[in-house]
């Protein structure tokens, strides 16, 4: 397989796990996404995960209903534990090596996050997977995949979405107009106010002149076709 891209981070939304379920996780959804991720292995590509938590638990959800956002968000953050551990057990039943780190110390299930061991563990062929956001409430995920693909040299982020396969110019589920780009500028994406990628994530990258690729996950093969370089969903650069 010829590929563009060595190292790359793969941003999974919560709701990309649970498939067509309601709610939880989607053994099937977990498995196909193990399949990918274990192809790239395979193919020399080294592969860090960031997973959102909003299959199980949306913190801002909760925090509009009167709850208190900090509590929210950690609640969210201990959400993605619970998805990272379920994609460490499906990749590791397919014999592909993991480590899950955790933003939030709990050393009974996860290594805490450390930059250097973790960029380590992906030159000795582990999928690293990143788990409990930064750590701190008020960041989502988004931006959580931003900072940690930065801080272990990623060449690209790949966000995997549920049913959206790109970057439209208004919502394709209201406007039966929205037009799909297949690249956009930072600015254009910013200025926008594109709902797929959050905005202090997208800043974070246009700064660092780190490309996004937001695509669907749905077609097995997508992730694949990304780090090769084809055109998938929406390329941000």
């Amino acid at each position: 397989m010829n590929l563009k891209y060595k190292r790359v981070l793969l941003k999974l939304s919560g709701e990309a796990l649970m498939g067509d379920l309601g709610y939880g996780i989607d053994p099937n959804v977990v498995r196909s996404v193990a399949r990918q991720v274990l192809s790239l292995v395979q193919n020399d590509v080294e592969v860090s995960i960031v997973l959102g938590g909003g299959n199980i638990w949306r913190g801002l959800r909760a925090s509009s209903q009167g709850m208190d956002r900090a509590v929210a968000d950690y609640m969210g953050m201990l959400a993605t534990v619970l998805n990272s551990l379920a994609l460490q057990d499906a990749l590791e039943k397919m014999e592909c090596p993991t480590r899950v780190m955790t933003a939030i110390s709990m050393p009974e299930v996860a290594e805490p996050y450390i930059r250097r061991r973790a960029i380590r563990h992906m030159e000795k062929d582990l999928v690293v997977i990143l788990a409990a956001g930064t750590g701190n409430p008020y960041f989502s995920t988004d931006t959580a995949a931003a900072l940690r693909a930065l801080e272990l040299g990623a060449e690209v982020i790949l966000f995997a979405k549920n049913k959206v396969d790109g970057v439209y110019s208004s919502d394709p589920f209201v406007d039966s107009d929205a037009v799909k780009f297949e690249e956009l500028s930072y600015t254009d994406a910013i200025r926008m106010g594109v709902k797929v990628v959050d905005g202090p994530a997208l800043a974070l990258c246009q700064e660092n002149n780190l490309p996004i690729i937001v695509f669907n996950m749905q077609q097995e093969g997508n992730i694949q076709r990304a780090v090769a370089g084809e055109k998938v969903g929406t390329l941000v650069t």
